[in-house]
């Protein structure tokens, strides 16, 4: 009777240890709108993919506020799917642009290699930048249910003071810029760090060039949040 407990034992626990290796597997290989049904939840993954390395000491309570939690379920689904869409047209408008889909949204950074910088002590947008911000305009018109928010950032080269208020007026150059290209003022969020949120060494020329950066985070409006549900519920 004992040996016959002891193999039932050994076979629930190869069975769990095979569905639990099953999921993990499914979760790893899942594209992100079939992570969108299988997480739902909260997440500050978005958060870190702007902020950079200092994103696990709290983050910031308005980026929070702007971007929301995770949808999951159908409606997860349904929303990862135009967020793939739209991540692939923001990949062929801008190839040099670092484009990842974080949870329900997308992260874009923008630096000088992407097409996006700023000449030395300058927060004016100058004529390369303003090609590629035409490009990215186009885009965020065509998919206009979604929030944007703009964060800014410098390298750790002149004082905190300045480097603060120089990321301040770079993310405004790009937002104001955005909204006279056609975006409504009330999708988009500005927010900056100055130098105290590097996502690389400031040791280094590369990795200073790398920090001056502009991130673009793109998510679910509520409006879209809402259809999704609805349109989720009639399935």
């Amino acid at each position: 009777m004992r040996t016959i407990l002891k193999k039932s034992a050994i076979t629930i626990l190869s069975l769990t240890v095979l569905l639990s290796l099953v999921n993990c597997k499914a979760l790893q290989n899942a594209n992100n709108k079939q992570k969108g049904a299988i997480i739902g939840a909260t997440s500050g993954a978005i958060i870190g993919a702007i902020i950079g390395n200092n994103a696990g000491k709290g983050g910031n309570g308005e980026i929070g506020a702007v971007i929301g939690g995770v949808v999951g379920g159908a409606a997860g689904v349904i929303i990862g799917h135009e967020m793939d869409k739209q991540a692939k047209r923001i990949q062929d408008a801008l190839p040099g642009a670092k484009v990842e889909r974080v949870d329900n949204g997308i992260v874009i950074t923008l630096d000088e290699k992407s097409g996006i910088y700023f000449d030395t002590n300058k927060s004016n947008i100058n004529t390369k930048s303003a090609t590629t911000l035409d490009k990215l305009s186009k885009v965020f018109i065509d998919f206009s249910d979604t929030k944007i928010l703009v964060v800014g950032h410098t390298d750790n080269v002149g004082s905190q003071s300045y480097n603060m208020n120089l990321s301040k007026t770079r993310a405004y150059a790009v937002s104001n810029y955005l909204i006279n290209k056609g975006l409504k003022g009330d999708r988009i969020s500005t927010n900056w760090f100055g130098e105290t949120q590097p996502k690389y060494t400031n040791s280094t020329a590369e990795g200073r060039a790398k920090n001056r950066r502009v991130n673009i985070a793109i998510v679910p409006s509520e409006k879209m949040i809402k259809d999704a549900k609805l349109k989720a519920d009639a399935q």
